[in-house]
């Protein structure tokens, strides 16, 4: 076999598992497709399952996958978790889901930022952080605006406008 033979078989076979990947996602996952773990964790599902659509079928199974390979601690952590989300009032979820969007539309260094801030902020001791809380609750609308600004120019690297 020549090279440009072996080019054009691999660029066929790459062009096949492409298409039958996407043939698959399209068709989404079927309930026999699942291990006893994610079963036991989507059983709620297993009438409806066929009717979900295929994206939704993809995000439960990815998540019953995590949730099979996580510790004892970890479910129990998740599952307060889920308690807390399920317990907000809608229009609050909705206000955390639209700032995920944006969170998730930021460049990776300023999503990284805002990660080591937090950290930053959740390693304080708990006087520390009701003290911030309590300053910022006082300051005008004017106030923290004049704050965001000041801290959006400190965070520019120089020369960059």
């Amino acid at each position: 076999m020549n090279v440009k033979t072996n080019v054009g078989t691999i660029v066929a076979f790459t062009a096949m598992l492409i298409f039958s990947t996407a043939v698959a996602q399209d068709e989404g996952i079927s309930w026999d497709s699942l291990s006893d773990g994610q079963r036991e964790v989507l059983s709620q599902l297993e009438e409806s399952w066929d009717t979900l659509p295929a994206e939704r079928r993809l995000r439960l199974f990815r998540g019953a996958e995590r949730w099979d390979k996580m510790s004892r601690q970890q479910r129990k952590e998740a599952r307060e978790r889920f308690r807390a989300w399920r317990d907000l009032a809608d229009d609050r979820r909705e206000q955390i889901r639209e700032r995920a969007q944006i969170f998730r539309s930021l460049p990776p260094d300023e999503q990284e930022r805002i990660r080591k801030n937090f950290r930053h902020y959740r390693e304080m001791n708990r006087d520390r952080r009701q003290q911030l809380r309590d300053r910022y609750k006082r300051m005008t609308p004017e106030q923290r605006q004049r704050l965001r600004d000041r801290l959006h120019k400190r965070r520019r690297p120089a020369g960059r406008d």
